[in-house]
């Protein structure tokens, strides 16, 4: 089981963290997706700073378990906070929010199971 967390928890980290730092740099792709769900401009460096933190803490993970599974955890609270966001905006573009938050969720069981 640690494998495939590592699998999951690695490629899901690589994921958020490159995103973590295109919303740094405010990736106009990015910010035009944000600000169609009504998302300020000024909550742009916090939202970047969560996941850069969740993807540090999978990572982290692979060590020490508690921190691996509290980061799953943020994470897929992130990415389900993101779906409630387009959802009440009317943005049904929701894919890649719904699948980054099955993937946390796949880390958080894969983690709890491998320790």
């Amino acid at each position: 089981m640690f494998i495939a967390y590592a699998v999951v928890g690695v490629l899901l980290a690589l994921v958020i963290g490159t995103s973590a730092v295109l919303t740094f740099l405010r990736n106009e792709a990015i910010t035009a997706s944000m600000g169609k769900v009504g998302v300020p401009d000024t909550w742009l460096p916090r939202l970047a700073s969560l996941k850069a933190a969740g993807a540090l803490g999978l990572l982290i993970g692979l060590g020490v378990p508690l921190i691996g599974s509290a980061a799953a955890i943020g994470v897929f609270l992130y990415f389900i906070g993101a779906v409630v966001a387009h959802v009440r905006a009317k943005d049904y573009e929701i894919a890649p929010a719904v699948v980054l938050a099955l993937l946390a969720a796949a880390a958080l069981a894969l983690r709890v199971l491998s320790a």
